[in-house]
């Protein structure tokens, strides 16, 4: 359905700080805003990305360098509530939304410093498989158990 088209009770709405499990701040840089004065839509799966990976591998569930199994993105998906703009932190609240036996749907809210409310929402879904012959796997056990932690 047209997101022109849905009811105002089914357009997406901007999620509180409280939907969020873990917390990382992402310093904006100057090459970030666009000519629109505003942080350019592209920056915003970039600091997805980073987001949930960086928790993963702080977290040691994901060597990105010689583990055996990787995370690839299959589907991802923004939307957007106010605009958040170089010179300020952006705050971005992760959780999973959906645990499957080789996927995961990561959902992030990105805040501005001090904001309740999310800036942005947005999702992505990784489907983990194996580094060589990249067909899907089953979650090893410590990925699996740091993600239950956002659940």
């Amino acid at each position: 359905m047209n997101t022109a088209t849905r009811s105002p009770a089914e357009r997406p709405q901007a999620l509180p700080r409280s939907a969020y499990r873990v917390f990382r701040p992402i310093g904006t840089r100057w090459s970030d805003n666009d000519v629109y004065g505003h942080v350019n839509n592209v920056v915003y799966y970039s600091w997805f990305d980073t987001a949930v990976n960086a928790h993963l591998i702080e977290q040691g569930a994901l060597d990105i360098h010689a583990g055996p199994v990787i995370g690839l993105v299959i589907e991802t998906q923004c939307n957007y509530f106010a605009p958040l703009a170089f010179p300020q932190t952006v705050w971005a609240g992760l959780r999973v939304a959906h645990l499957g036996s080789s996927s995961v749907r990561y959902e992030v809210g990105l805040f501005a410093d001090g904001a309740d409310l999310a800036a942005a929402c947005g999702h992505f879904v990784h489907v983990y498989v194996n580094r060589e012959n990249r067909r899907p796997v089953p979650l090893p056990d410590t990925l699996k158990r740091l993600l239950e932690t956002l659940r």
